[in-house]
């Protein structure tokens, strides 16, 4: 039996978390359908648009993500009191968005000294709830989902699930699950044999972040990276630099199937992070399988399980082995 998604997800304990949706259908959420010979690589498009377009309203920050044929991968970080900071009209804004309004929230909205005293009280109640959702990864992940799901079944005139009816969520723990699911999502289609480079690694957060570089640009819609020119209050907790030259030098040491003969890194993050390069492919390489929940070091994992009252905590041996 699933578990409550309040045993999944505590900010309190980790802002970060891995989603995984996956296609409940034969065909192909994406790319070209060897058994019907139809071409659905458009549909990737409409993915990341609406991710960035959710990260735009929300306070959640698009850390990296993936779209693969019948599956996408997204790593989020929930920025806890964001949302607290904005005002009534702002999340209100933010909503509608995406949702058409109560008619009060849409006269208000038009004409904001169109309302009794009593309303008022009334639009407060309505944006309270609304900013619960715009901080919740359950929220962010259903107007995700719905939407394309929508668009699908319309362009192929049926009814019915899209999705699996849960998407998956694993919480991510520390520095080192962070950086070895990130590289596990930005490697993943490669792996897979639908991209041979990063560069060319179409609709991937990846992809977006280096030609964004290229530009000279802070990319838009993704979490930054630390650094320390920028002093940002939030920031994913190493270098893009280090990061990029980590996950290409992993890259190149599978293609010449020399897995634990990567070279030392200048930015020595692997010795950062503590991990050896033998737990690094492995981890890298296999995330999913290695580990089903949460994601850490295990004592974090303990404290998370404590945390969400749960009974066990899966994974541990593998967490001992290869991430403590």
């Amino acid at each position: 039996m699933p578990l409550p998604r309040y045993k999944q997800i505590n900010t309190d304990v980790t802002p970060y978390y891995h989603c995984i949706s996956r296609c409940v259908r034969q065909s192909y959420l994406c790319g070209r359908d060897s058994r019907t010979g139809i071409n659905y690589e458009h549909r990737r498009k409409w993915i990341q648009d609406r991710l960035h377009k959710l990260s735009q309203a929300f306070a959640i920050d698009l850390c990296a993500y993936a779209v693969m044929h019948n599956h996408i991968h997204v790593v989020l970080h929930i920025a806890k009191g964001r949302a607290d900071g904005w005002t009534m009209d702002e999340v209100l804004l933010r909503w509608r968005m995406f949702y058409k309004c109560p008619p009060l929230v849409q006269r208000y909205l038009e004409n904001f000294d169109s309302v009794t005293a009593e309303e008022r009280e009334e639009l407060k109640s309505l944006s309270a709830i609304y900013r619960e959702r715009l901080q919740s990864i359950s929220w962010f992940m259903r107007m995700l989902n719905e939407y394309i799901a929508r668009k699908a079944n319309k362009e192929d005139e049926c009814k019915g699930y899209f999705w699996e009816r849960r998407f998956r969520s694993q919480a991510i723990l520390d520095e080192k699950a962070l950086a070895s699911v990130m590289a596990y999502v930005d490697l993943n289609p490669i792996r897979a044999k639908i991209a041979k480079t990063l560069n060319n690694s179409h609709y991937t957060s990846i992809q977006y972040r280096l030609n964004a570089k290229r530009s000279n640009k802070v990319p838009k819609f993704l979490m930054p990276f630390d650094d320390s020119k920028k002093k940002l209050t939030e920031s994913l907790p190493f270098a893009f630099s280090d990061y990029l030259q980590l996950i290409t030098d992993t890259l190149n040491a599978e293609r010449n199937g020399s897995t634990y003969k990567m070279p030392n890194l200048p930015n020595k993050l692997l010795n950062k992070l503590g991990m050896t390069k033998e737990n690094w492919h492995l981890v890298t390489s296999n995330f999913e399988t290695l580990f089903t929940g949460p994601v850490g070091c295990p004592e974090m994992m303990e404290n998370f399980a404590r945390c969400c009252q749960r009974a066990c905590r899966p994974n541990v041996s593998n967490a001992q082995k290869y991430l403590s």
